[in-house]
């Protein structure tokens, strides 16, 4: 089986460029969204209409996400790329023309259903990186990913001082350059010869790639607290700005001013004490940590929603369970990389990315109806639980170890 090359000096560059863009591009309509959504339903139901949203476009990259990773290792990770950058740009387009509500659920449809490039750009590192080396360059990823992170949220918050629709055309227009930059300039990191030779439409059921990674022994408890790990998240990225319009009055300026801020922590852990940590404490120890400070940052944000509505303990729940989430991602990430094959890395993004899209449809919906109907408080109580049975899962879960993982490549070879 061929090995994983380093990559070259063109691909790495592009694979800097494209992650800061895309991910700059995803928050810079963060601190907006409810304000945009405020335009078209009233007050008491805001939680819920940006679940809904957001519920809708999940749905949609869920039921696609199988056809891209599948596509990836057939045709290659730059073509994905370039449509889900494309498609994005559109949905993003009609996000921001509005109008009425049924054109922003169109608008996160059409954003949805071209859902991909964070996925393949996944598949393209594991392409390029030795399998021992996977985690750490998974942690650069996601301290690149939090330069995008910190411009994108604090640029959204700037321009809606202007109009809180310049953010959402900023974005469309941030993801038609990668789509042109892809285009023009992306090198193919998948060669012909380590590509599949067809797509088997029984591996395109959302539901069916689903069943398969998780009857894997070696993927089911990465997956399963994968699972409980990101509902709880996506409880905190999909009701965050409302919480802090509701419980300390903060405008969408300063709600991306603290978004950036947790980019610059995205940055500390992912990019240089994650490099520390892993040696030191090994990949579960890291994991573990990471879950556990997510819960705590989780257990602030409930008490701010319930007894103590101060920004200082808001701002401290928020940077906490970042820092918890960057560390414990980017494990799982090049954990989940060593587990599979090079000619399986677009079928593994292609079902993370499906239970991360299938949990993108419920728990928007949970934590709005538990933010309307329950109490402000229950989404991150519940969140706080499900991170505590997260770190119990990932304490027993199998973790691969790199060597291992290669000489069981060069016996298959």
């Amino acid at each position: 089986m061929t090995s994983a090359k380093e990559p070259g000096r063109r691909a790495w560059v592009m694979l800097v460029l494209l992650t800061m863009l895309t991910t700059a591009g995803m928050t810079v309509v963060l601190p907006v969204l409810p304000f945009v959504v405020l335009r078209y339903v009233s007050h008491g139901q805001l939680a819920l209409w940006v679940g809904i949203l957001e519920a809708v476009n999940g749905l949609c990259t869920f039921l696609v996400a199988p056809l891209l990773g599948a596509l990836s290792d057939r045709v290659g990770r730059r073509p994905i790329i370039v449509v889900a950058a494309f498609g994005a740009g559109v949905g993003y387009l009609l996000f921001g023309i509005g109008g009425a509500l049924w054109v922003l659920v169109l608008g996160r449809i059409v954003q949805g259903a071209t859902a991909g490039d964070l996925p393949a750009l996944f598949a393209y590192l594991a392409d390029i990186t030795p399998p021992e080396q996977r985690a750490r360059r998974f942690g650069l990823l996601g301290a690149l990913s939090g330069i995008g992170t910190m411009v994108g949220p604090a640029v959204g918050g700037l321009l809606a001082a202007v109009n809180v629709d310049f953010p959402v055309l900023v974005t469309a227009g941030i993801a038609a350059a990668i789509g042109v930059i892809s285009l023009v300039l992306l090198p193919e990191s998948l060669p012909a010869e380590r590509r599949t030779r067809a797509v088997r439409l029984g591996d395109l059921h959302p539901l069916r790639v689903l069943t398969g990674a998780f009857t894997r022994p070696e993927l089911r408890g990465l997956l399963v607290g994968i699972v409980l790990v990101t509902v709880p998240f996506s409880f905190f990225v999909n009701n965050v700005s409302v919480l802090a319009l509701d419980s300390i009055a903060w405008t969408a300026t300063r709600i991306g001013l603290l978004v950036a801020v947790v980019g610059v922590v995205d940055i500390v852990i992912q990019g240089g004490l994650l490099g520390l940590l892993l040696p030191r404490f090994g990949e579960r120890g890291v994991l573990l940590g990471g879950v556990v400070t997510q819960a705590v940052g989780m257990a602030g944000l409930a008490v701010v929603a319930s007894v103590l509505a101060q920004p200082w303990l808001f701002i401290l729940g928020t940077l906490l369970l970042a820092a918890g989430q960057g560390a414990a991602q980017a494990t799982m990430d090049g954990v989940a990389s060593n587990t599979v094959g090079p000619d399986e890395q677009g079928w593994l993004a292609g079902a993370i990315q499906s239970t991360t899209a299938g949990i993108g449809v419920v728990a928007p919906l949970l934590a709005g109806a538990l933010y309307t109907s329950v109490s402000h408080s229950a989404p991150y109580v519940v969140g706080l639980a499900m991170m505590l049975a997260a770190a119990l899962v990932l304490a027993r879960a199998h973790v691969s170890s790199p060597s291992r993982r290669r000489d069981a490549e060069l016996v298959d070879a």
